[in-house]
């Protein structure tokens, strides 16, 4: 797997489009020569014209159409070409320079012994432009777009470009355009960055322009053009190919709407909390209002009873009192000594009696009074305990708020740093690959050769001295040639390792 060769994907694309168009470009003349015609008059050349033939009826070999409706009618050399109205023609005859008609949806008479005639429709064309372009970042970027264009000026038109397809008159001139167009494309992308040319495409919009209607309508200072008129060119779209580097781009922008809806939530939540605890407050402080209320009503009714009581008995003891004396009253009449002592004896048992009660009403009373002033500081010190547990509820819920904004704020930096430090690393990484590939570039055998021969004095000179020079008498050439090529073999062999070795470092 580590050997298996890179494919180069574009330059497999530009071949692919390359044969693409050379096909359409000779897909006329294939045709002309493969599909002859049945029963279609013959041209003083000997030849047969494409456009002389009838759309129906058998007239042609193939089983395609032609794209303009034709109707040749009559019989022999007497015949009529009726031309539809959205159709230009022209037609010529031998031994004449000059056409005897030309013009959008002209009729006329037709020998086909002396005769000749063209068709093209005269509708507007659209070709559809997907160029995959290079951008100055060195990316791969496919732009799509279309142009739209018409003929303005059919006389020129037609000697400049080729019509003769019947099937589809307009496949070479709208391939011939799209090459242009793509080349515009390509040209104007070269020298845009990425996000230029994501942002704003005006400029290859206004570059195209100028280059079609240049080519198709001429520059204005005495050049023809090829009779055609650019009606609009657009371009739908461009897009990124490299799936990584477009999420590379994407990711700040997302980065950044992630942190805005993450701290847009937080602030929900927190504005939630905020306002179940200020419900949560309203309600406790109604069921303590409430409660109070029901003790104060629970206490006078209470009183109110006790009061009642009191003056029941109160009225029963003076309905005794009054019924006692009315007895004594009866029988002092017989007794008068005993029931004057009688008298008194109930007079002082009933004051007495309602000085107890009495005594009994103020005690009933003052432990009445403690028991509401009891149950006043209790709803009192419940209350105070509730707003503090209260306060520390609503605290501790601000502090985990606080907290909780802090890791996320601490968690989106991080992710930031960790997304430029991984593009810085991208880079580094595309930096050092230019300079590793423009280091293979440059270390050429002509580079190495020119090194060695620039440090063979230094490798000379670094050499071991021997320490006593002997002469040597060889016999023949023969011994003294092993020994040379050794010797050269060496100092060729530590020259390339020097300049081996200097090549990174100068580089």
């Amino acid at each position: 797997m580590e050997n298996e060769p890179v494919k180069n994907v574009y330059m497999q694309q530009a071949l692919q489009q390359q044969a693409e168009v050379e096909r359409v470009m000779r897909g006329g003349a294939r045709k002309r020569k493969a599909a002859p015609r049945m029963n279609a008059p013959a041209s003083p050349s000997g030849g047969v014209s494409p456009s002389m033939a009838p759309s129906g009826g058998g007239e042609w070999g193939g089983e395609e159409s032609p794209a303009v409706e034709v109707r040749i009618t009559g019989w022999w050399r007497y015949k009529r070409v009726i031309v539809p109205p959205n159709a230009y023609v022209v037609h010529t005859r031998m031994g004449q320079p000059d056409p005897l008609h030309c013009g959008l949806g002209i009729s006329f008479s037709f020998d086909p012994a002396l005769d000749s005639f063209l068709v093209a429709p005269a509708t507007l064309q659209t070709i559809m432009v997907s160029a995959n372009c290079i951008c100055s970042e060195r990316q791969g970027i496919l732009v799509q777009g279309y142009v739209q264009w018409i003929i303005d000026d059919f006389a020129r038109a037609y000697r400049k470009l080729d019509f003769s397809d019947p099937v589809d008159p307009m496949g070479v001139v709208n391939a011939q355009l799209r090459e242009q167009a793509e080349a515009a494309i390509k040209d104007t992308v070269a020298t845009m960055g990425i996000d230029a040319v994501l942002a704003d495409k005006q400029p290859i919009i206004e570059e195209l322009t100028t280059r079609l209607r240049t080519l198709a309508e001429g520059s204005g200072q005495g050049g023809e053009g090829l009779g055609l008129r650019i009606v609009t060119v657009q371009i739908k779209e461009a897009v990124v190919s490299s799936t990584r580097l477009w999420e590379s781009l994407q990711r700040g922008f997302r980065a950044e709407r992630n942190k805005a809806a993450r701290l847009a939530e937080l602030e929900h939540q927190r504005e939630i909390q905020r306002q179940e605890t200020e419900a949560e407050r309203e309600r406790e402080e109604d069921e303590l209002a409430s409660q109070e209320a029901i003790s104060v009503k629970r206490a006078a009714h209470e009183a109110t009873g006790f009061d009642r009581e009191h003056a029941e008995r109160v009225r029963r003891s003076q309905v005794e009192a009054n019924h006692l004396a009315t007895q004594a009253e009866h029988e002092s009449r017989k007794l008068e000594t005993e029931a004057s002592l009688e008298r008194k004896r109930i007079e002082i048992q009933t004051a007495q009696e309602r000085a107890r009660a009495e005594e009994r009403a103020a005690l009933e009373a003052a432990a009445f009074d403690l028991q509401q002033e009891e149950n006043t500081r209790r709803a009192r010190v419940q209350a105070e305990a509730l707003a503090v547990e209260i306060a520390q509820k609503q605290a501790r819920l601000q502090a985990e708020a606080e907290l909780e904004k802090q890791r996320v704020t601490h968690e989106l930096e991080r992710k930031a740093l960790a997304t430029k430090a991984y593009l810085e690393r991208a880079l580094a990484e595309v930096e050092l690959s230019q300079a590793q590939r423009k280091v293979d570039n440059d270390l050429t055998p002509e580079f190495v050769q020119q090194r060695l021969v620039e440090l063979l004095p230094e490798i000379a000179s670094k050499l071991p001295k021997p320490a006593e020079l002997k002469a040597v008498n060889f016999s023949g050439a023969t011994s003294l040639s092993p020994l040379v090529t050794e010797l050269l073999s060496l100092v060729g062999a530590k020259a390339l390792s020097g300049a081996a070795e200097e090549a990174p470092a100068a580089s």
